[in-house]
């Protein structure tokens, strides 16, 4: 008698299924009331997701605009280079941002742990946004630094005609920069706390399924 490859193979795949239900079977369920706070916690999440990536959106297309106004209304070679450096730090920061955010737009399957493992992605690709923007803002300083020495001639004529004005523009510009940087530093607080939330989240499933 000789044995059917395809009989044994539907055999054994017939077993695994059986392993597999006895191994659910013995799995505790998740409490209703658990699922409806993270399920709420997830769609609160969600929402940010969208409309940080909006606001991400209409900054850029602010940003490019003036940066095109300034390229084509204005001659100088320091707005110019200005507006370039502009445009040259945009496109790194959407590429830095769109390589970050891979695995982030959808969750694998639409049980509660992916959206839950969804959530931690995304805020683990906001911690290294944050890290990485401040490498670029670092980056952005020292081209006006440098954009500045080689068109100091120009800068020292109109600096020398309206010392007030450019000494009111440097203080605001050090006022925003700090603005900026508590601004970081309080947001990458907020996720690393929202991190340890979602990993607390996990481990709690994680314990009620064993």
């Amino acid at each position: 008698m000789t044995n059917d490859p395809m009989t044994n193979d539907l055999t054994t795949k017939d077993r695994e299924l059986d392993l597999w239900r006895e191994q659910w079977s013995g799995v505790a369920p998740l409490s209703p009331e658990f699922l409806r706070q993270v399920q709420k916690r997830i769609k609160v999440q969600d929402r940010r997701f969208r409309l940080g990536n909006l606001l991400a959106v209409a900054a850029l297309v602010g940003t490019l605009i003036l940066a095109f106004y300034q390229l084509s209304y204005y001659t100088s070679r320091f707005e110019k280079g200005q507006a370039t450096g502009v445009c040259v730090l945009l496109f790194v920061a959407v590429t830095c941002r769109l390589w970050l955010m891979r695995g982030t737009w959808r969750a694998e399957t639409q049980s509660t742990r992916a959206f839950v493992e969804l959530w931690q992605r995304r805020v683990l690709s906001r911690i290294r946004g944050l890290q990485i923007g401040i490498y670029i803002a670092i980056g952005w300083l020292v081209f006006c630094a440098a954009l500045a020495a080689a068109n100091w001639a120009t800068i020292r004529i109109e600096f020398m005609g309206h010392p007030t004005v450019y000494i009111a523009m440097m203080l605001v510009i050090v006022l925003m920069l700090r603005v900026i940087w508590f601004g970081a530093m309080w947001l990458r607080r907020r996720k690393v706390a929202e991190l340890s939330e979602v990993t607390r989240l996990l481990k709690e499933m994680e314990t009620t399924n064993d």
